[in-house]
This record gives C-alpha cells, sequence and structure tokens, in this order.
C-alpha cells in the first residue's frame, strides 16, 4: 500500500512541485492549501491530486484535516511543512498583526501539524517529517524580522524534534531553498529580482522541481539515517558554515 504524504501549501509553487514528485513516485498525496480555491480545483483537476482546505496557522482546523485525510487515504506517513507567507516591511515600520501572522503561518503551524501527526507515527514505527524554511531563515534578510525569525525557529524545532523521534524510525529534516522561481518571487521588482540573481553563482533562480527532488531523497524509506539535518538548496548563493 502506497504511504500517504501530506503537503501543507501544495496547490502551488514550490508546494505543487512537490506534490506531484511525490505522486510520480507512488505515494498517495494530500495537498494542502490555505484560501484560493479556484487554484486549488486546477490543481486537482490537472494533477488527480486530492486538495483538502484548512488554515495551518489554526490546531483545531489541522486536526480535523489530517482527520479527513486519514479517513480518506490511511494513516499518515510523510508531512512535508511547506505553508507560508510574507508580510515584509521594515521593523519599525512593522505591526504586530504583520508579526504575528507569519509566526502563525510559518512557524506555529509546525506544532499545529506535527502535534496531529506524531503520535500516529511512533505507534506505527515510521515517519518522514520535512519542513520547508529559507535561505533568509539561515542567514537573515532585512525587511523581514518576522520571516526570518520564523523560518530560523523552524530550523530549531526541526533539530530538537529529530532527537526525541530518532528511535522511533521518525526521521525530521529540513529544506532551506533560496530564490526559487514561483510566484512570490515573481512579485519582486525586476531591478530587485537581476540583483539577486548577480548573488546566485550558478546565476539563475531555482526551479520548484529543484526542490522536490529534495523532498523526495528525504521522504524515502531508506533515508532513515539522515534526521536533524539542513539541506540547503540555494544554487551557492549562501553557503552555512
Amino acid at each position: 500500500m502506497a504511504r500517504v504524504a501530506i503537503v501543507t501549501g501544495g496547490t502551488r509553487g514550490i508546494g505543487a512541485a512537490v506534490s506531484i514528485a511525490l505522486k510520480d513516485a507512488g505515494y498517495s498525496v494530500a495537498a494542502n492549501y490555505g484560501g484560493n480555491d479556484e487554484a486549488a480545483a486546477k490543481f486537482k483537476e490537472e494533477t488527480g491530486i486530492n486538495v483538502y482546505k484548512w488554515d495551518v496557522s489554526d490546531f483545531d482546523g489541522c486536526a480535523a484535516g489530517i482527520a479527513q485525510v486519514e479517513a480518506d487515504l490511511g494513516p499518515v506517513d510523510i508531512l512535508v511543512n511547506n505553508a507560508g507567507i510574507t508580510r515584509d516591511t521594515m521593523l519599525h515600520k512593522m505591526t504586530l498583526e504583520q508579526w504575528n501572522e507569519v509566526i502563525d503561518v510559518d512557524l506555529t503551524s509546525l506544532f499545529n501539524m506535527c502535534r496531529n501527526v506524531i503520535e500516529g507515527m511512533r505507534e506505527r514505527g515510521f515517519g518522514r517529517i520535512i519542513n520547508m524554511t529559507s535561505i533568509n531563515g539561515q542567514k537573515g534578510q532585512m525587511g523581514q524580522t518576522n520571516y526570518s525569525a520564523a523560518k530560523a525557529g523552524m530550523i530549531g524545532f526541526t533539530k530538537a524534534l529529530a532527537q526525541e523521534t530518532a528511535r522511533k524510525n521518525i526521521t525530521v529534516n529540513v529544506i532551506a531553498p533560496g530564490y526559487v522561481n514561483t510566484d512570490m518571487v515573481a512579485a519582486v521588482p525586476e531591478k530587485v529580482l537581476d540583483g539577486i540573481i548577480a548573488t546566485i553563482p550558478v546565476g539563475r533562480l531555482g526551479e520548484p522541481e529543484d526542490i522536490a527532488r529534495g523532498v523526495l531523497y528525504l521522504a524515502a524509506d531508506d533515508a532513515g539515517f539522515v534526521t536533524g539535518s539542513t539541506l540547503t538548496i540555494n544554487g551557492a548563493q549562501y553557503i552555512a558554515g
């Protein structure tokens, strides 16, 4: 029986590429989304992947959504925490709402999702949790104190949970993408984007499929000795020590 995977933010951008790659590799995939019904319906029609709507910043919503996925597809074996938002501004202009929105969606969602699958994974003695952080969670970024804090927090969360679950054959890892050709990056002004690309040694933006290949590696049954790790995929733009 195919292993079941949930991908949050799984109908657009990096999440869509991850959902498709997992399906093509034989997994039974549930793609979560938060708000864009039209994009989700189109994604389902084009890919045949089941889509599920819930707010990852809401604990009870996550519990209900995961319960529905498990009723439809079976127990969750792989969780890819990919959902994220930005509310960029300098700290001296940032509102409490802008801070809280990003922390809730990008960081608190890890607790909401992991807490609702971890007991089942422990009971079954298998799990793969993959958290999508960012180059800006590793190095920081001006105008993104909220986003950088959330993404750095994901790395600490991952390292701690990896130690808690290692003996249960549950791995917990982070992927840290650089700048990837998604709608979020496309919204950056062209002049700014050109400047970013100039700092990437490979000379281009990443593609969502570049990140999806990393997920496939970490999600595999035979990746059991890789846990608590950060897989950096950024074209050598930033090399963490």
